[in-house]
């Protein structure tokens, strides 16, 4: 694939999450996907490395306390070789009444027309503070 073919997987993958069509976002990923999100898995419970499997159950349950989805905005797209980074916003309100407005760095490896590594880097510290403090 082309890199503005890769960016535009990449393009889809959020869009799809953005719609709330997890099941359409999963289908982007290869099967032995590799999907890493910041943080010390000591201090955050979703830190760490994901299996397609793990990821899945991660991102229905997040869907699942979001009142209104979470939209993902990308602003800016670069791409070399197989490598495309993605700069990210979402905005979301969690059940409690909690907004989540994030932002995200998003590093995405392509092989085959399929992602095969997300490495996910974002505001850690107010991720904790909406989804995990009381």
């Amino acid at each position: 694939m082309s890199i503005e073919e890769n960016k535009e997987l990449g393009r889809e993958l959020f869009a799809r999450l953005s719609a709330g069509d997890v099941e359409g976002g999963l289908k982007l990923l290869s099967d032995d996907v590799v999907w890493w999100l910041a943080g010390k898995p000591e201090l955050s419970p979703f830190a760490g490395t994901y299996t397609k499997e793990r990821i899945a159950k991660l991102l229905y349950r997040m869907m699942g306390r979001l009142t209104n989805g979470l939209a993902m905005t990308v602003k800016t797209a670069v791409g070399e070789d197989n490598l495309v980074v993605l700069e990210i916003e979402s905005h979301g309100e969690l059940d409690n009444g909690r907004p989540y407005h994030n932002e995200y760095l998003i590093l995405i490896r392509v092989a085959d027309g399929m992602i095969t590594e997300v490495r996910e880097y974002n505001d850690t510290q107010h991720a904790h503070a909406v989804w995990i403090e009381p």
